[in-house]
């Protein structure tokens, strides 16, 4: 059964809320303090983390750049409800996915069931096979690596998940809607600013790579020829 810590601060979230995830086969453990959330993380063993942005100790962005230094663990946000701040900087630190405050608690099991899907799935037919481009980008989807020079780069599922898109079919024009509705595994709001964040952030850990290419009004593109041959359009 998977394990999903979630750190917020309001006593009265967790019991309630394990019972709820408990009839899904999640088992969610809460945490009132970020010490003591980012203590139980690191003994391991959580496949997603729910954070609240108001927390004691640090914030929850802060807890997430503290989890994103050394972790790819699924992150969900918890957002104050209209602080599409709060999603923009969430997101550029790292988190997988956010949902506003108050929540309903179904569809805080959806996001979870889908950033693990994302983590855990097995690639579709025609998508397991390794992909290894020119500037030494190599992608292996059974494994979920990237290598960049041999490197091995840190990459979040979204960020994985992102690469092996454009990857897949190199040099093919994505919109952002194209990307959200991959990424996205349910039904909800649109919000094409998430994907130009994760595309900032994917293109400074390909670095010293300039390989995505935006097309103004278009989208992105993985502008890599395969090794041994040209880009496929």
């Amino acid at each position: 059964m998977p394990r999903i810590l979630l750190i917020d601060d309001d006593e009265q979230l967790g019991p309630p809320l394990a019972a709820y995830f408990a009839r899904f086969e999640l088992q969610l453990e809460h945490a009132t303090r970020p010490s003591d959330g980012l203590a139980r993380l690191r003994r391991g063993g959580f496949d997603a983390a729910i954070l609240d942005v108001m927390l004691p100790e640090m914030d929850g962005f802060e807890l997430c750049r503290t989890i994103r230094k050394d972790s790819d663990l699924p992150v969900i946000m918890l957002t104050a409800r209209g602080e599409v701040m709060d999603r923009v900087v969430g997101l550029e630190l790292g988190a997988d996915d956010y949902l506003p405050k108050p929540f309903e608690p179904r569809e805080l099991v959806a996001r979870v069931q889908t950033v693990l899907r994302r983590r855990t799935a097995a690639p579709r037919p025609g998508a397991a096979a390794r992909l290894a481009f020119e500037g030494g980008l190599e992608i292996d989807p059974a494994t979920r690596t990237v290598l960049r020079g041999g490197q091995k780069l840190e990459l979040t599922s979204t960020e994985f998940d992102l690469l092996h898109l454009l990857a897949r079919e190199a040099g093919k024009v994505f919109s952002r809607d194209d990307i959200l509705n991959h990424l996205r595994g349910h039904e909800a709001e649109l919000y094409t600013r998430a994907v130009d964040i994760v595309v900032s952030r994917l293109r400074r850990k390909l670095e010293p790579l300039d390989c995505i290419k935006t097309l103004r009004n278009a989208g992105y593109s993985l502008a890599l020829a395969r090794s041994g041959g040209a880009p496929r359009g």
